[in-house]
């Protein structure tokens, strides 16, 4: 028996309405066509594509933030409607998102403990005393220190505000993350360390990622699964070895040829590598 997905979509129809001006009517786009998808525990689907391809249209409908204009989205087997009911806290809680923009994403104003705490005060019943403990655990799973909790934003470079937008996700304990080009803002070596986190984050708490990017490399790391996109059809989907190994569609071999290569592999046993020497530094 096939297990349920953790998130599937069926025939997503996107449309925006563009209004009319003195010089042409209103018209209709339509931003996503008829996509099919399905992901299980554990595993990670990554939409590729080029700029304006649809893939952050569809990763914004995953995560309940836009209703699709048409289809069917379900989470754990359930059909969700953003459109005729909102979601309550307890599905709110099953998906999170992290953007690709992580300074963008936190209030600068806002210490990076109440950051943290924030999902815990507007979608539990949790006491002030254990949200506080929940935070600083959290800050420790993604690589930084409790001592950290009452800094802002400003006092973090662009991977720690990265590693702080992930934690902010956690704080729910969600069956599923949306990654919208979460390192491409970052530096190769950070991205490296990065993408090393979210593996380990996902082995240790059984994580579901969709997993927006335009970098092959990364994807290549990181998926499990791939979906092509093409102003806004899915023209290709499949396994990343299948997929890498031999491409079917023209787009798919285009956008292959024209994206340039960074070796993430290399640039992961780099950072090992340094951070093995720091270790083995005499006190």
């Amino acid at each position: 028996m096939t297990a349920t997905p953790v998130v599937e979509g069926r025939a997503i129809v996107q449309d925006y309405h563009i209004p009319g001006s003195m010089f042409s009517g209103a018209k209709v786009v339509r931003a996503l066509k008829g996509i099919d998808f399905a992901v299980q525990k554990g595993k990670t689907l990554a939409i590729v594509g080029e700029s304006g391809s649809g893939k952050s249209t569809l990763a914004r409908v995953i995560a309940l933030i836009d209703a699709p204009s048409g289809g069917e989205l379900r989470i754990d087997g359930q059909p969700v409607d953003i459109r005729r009911q909102r979601p309550g806290p307890a599905m709110r809680s099953k998906v999170q998102m992290v953007f690709q923009n992580p300074y963008g994403s936190l209030n600068p104003r806002q210490k990076i403990g109440d950051v943290l705490m924030e999902p815990l005060v507007i979608n539990t019943d949790v006491p002030a005393s254990e949200r506080r403990e929940r935070a600083e655990a959290m800050l420790k799973k993604v690589g930084l220190q409790p001592e950290h909790f009452n800094r802002y934003p400003h006092m973090f470079s662009g991977g720690q505000r990265q590693r702080i937008a992930i934690a902010r996700a956690l704080m729910l304990n969600p069956s599923l993350l949306v990654l919208d080009e979460p390192v491409s803002a970052l530096d190769l070596s950070v991205q490296a360390q990065v993408l090393n986190l979210l593996a380990d984050l996902q082995d240790e708490f059984d994580l579901t990622y969709v997993f927006v990017s335009h970098d092959l490399s990364v994807v290549r790391y990181i998926a499990d699964e791939v979906m092509v996109i093409s102003k806004g059809e899915a023209v290709e989907q499949g396994s990343r070895e299948e997929l890498f190994a031999d491409p079917k569609h023209p787009y798919t071999k285009s956008l292959f040829a024209a994206t340039p290569v960074t070796d993430v592999e290399a640039i992961r046993a780099r950072v090992a590598r340094r951070k093995a020497a720091r270790q083995a530094q005499p006190a």
